[in-house]
């Protein structure tokens, strides 16, 4: 009677053992599946499928999808990532850069922006990247409806840019300004031309006179780059300035003003632009604004195409 009892005992035992490790193992497995499927303990809502990955980036910050993997096939990645292993099996990575792996398992270098590309030098909202030029006398300068505006100064008033290098060769740079109040110059504009400075004057000597200060030491009122044109009060004018190697060439309004050679000539501005270095833009005794400044590089073949097209308007 005590050995049947024994034996009752140790199978209603073994029985219990069976049940509680079928528990313990189905358990385990929803663990890892729900590890799988999402890094929280809640579904992730059905996304839109994603680009291929030429034409999509991973974002920063974003947490990838798990991947099931052995733990030892697994490959710290090059950049800054964290890696959370579950049960040995399967993993997440959570990176706070964009990563991608090539071929060998190394990290991608990302590509840089395209220099070609027109990029903004003025937000539309702030002085960031510019600062108020210190002529000494100088209006007030400020930011308002989308555009900087130069206070009437004794006598000029401007802006310099701040924001790093510049290109000094083989770029074209574009701005549209407008002239509030006052009779001279109201968007002017100092430039690299390689290792020297150059500017386009817009409306000075009494406001019609358009040129480059300065040719061969000649200011923009007496050099062959002299031209004569009217302005009106509150009306924007797009500006557009082209350094390539062989020339320097300006339009206003699409409407093109100067193309002067560079080979054989020497250029300069005036000491008052001085402080405009490297890129600026100034008024003279008048109230100015300009806005949707932008700048980019010329390609290799515009470089050549522009020294292999002589124009009319060559100086």
């Amino acid at each position: 009677m005590i050995v049947g009892n024994r034996f009752t005992w140790i199978v209603l035992a073994l029985a219990v053992f069976a049940a509680a490790v079928g528990v313990f193992a189905r358990s385990e497995v929803a663990l890892a599946s729900r590890a799988e499927e999402s890094p929280s303990d809640k579904p992730l809502p059905e996304q839109p499928a994603s680009p291929p990955a030429a034409e999509k980036a991973p974002a920063a910050d974003a947490v990838q999808p798990a991947a099931c993997a052995p733990a030892s096939a697994a490959r710290a990645c090059e950049c800054c990532c964290r890696r959370i292993v579950l049960r040995k099996r399967c993993y997440l990575r959570v990176c706070c850069t964009p990563c991608t792996s090539n071929a060998s398992g190394q990290a991608s270098v990302p590509t840089t922006q395209d220099r070609y590309v027109w990029r903004d030098l003025f937000d539309g909202k702030s002085l960031k990247n510019w600062t108020p030029t210190d002529f000494g006398g100088q209006g007030k300068v400020e930011v308002r409806d989308g555009m900087i505006v130069m206070q009437m100064g004794n006598a000029m008033t401007g802006i310099t840019w701040t924001g790093g290098d510049i290109p000094r060769d083989n770029y074209e740079l574009t701005l549209e300004g407008m002239r509030l109040e006052g009779s001279d110059f109201f968007c002017t504009t100092t430039f690299p031309v390689g290792k020297e400075p150059c500017t386009l004057v817009v409306g000075g000597w009494g406001g019609t006179v358009v040129g480059l200060s300065n040719v061969d030491g000649y200011d923009a009122s007496d050099n062959p780059t002299t031209t004569f044109h009217t302005f009106k009060d509150k009306t924007w004018y797009k500006i557009r300035i082209r350094v390539s190697t062989a020339k320097i060439e300006a339009w206003i309004n699409d409407e093109k003003v100067i193309s002067q050679k560079r080979e054989g000539h020497k250029f300069g501005i005036r000491f008052e632009c001085e402080p405009c270095q490297p890129l600026g833009i100034a008024t003279w005794s008048t109230t100015g604004a300009v806005r949707d400044i932008r700048l980019r590089e010329l390609r290799p073949e515009e470089v050549k195409a522009i020294a292999d097209q002589p124009d009319d308007k060559d100086q």
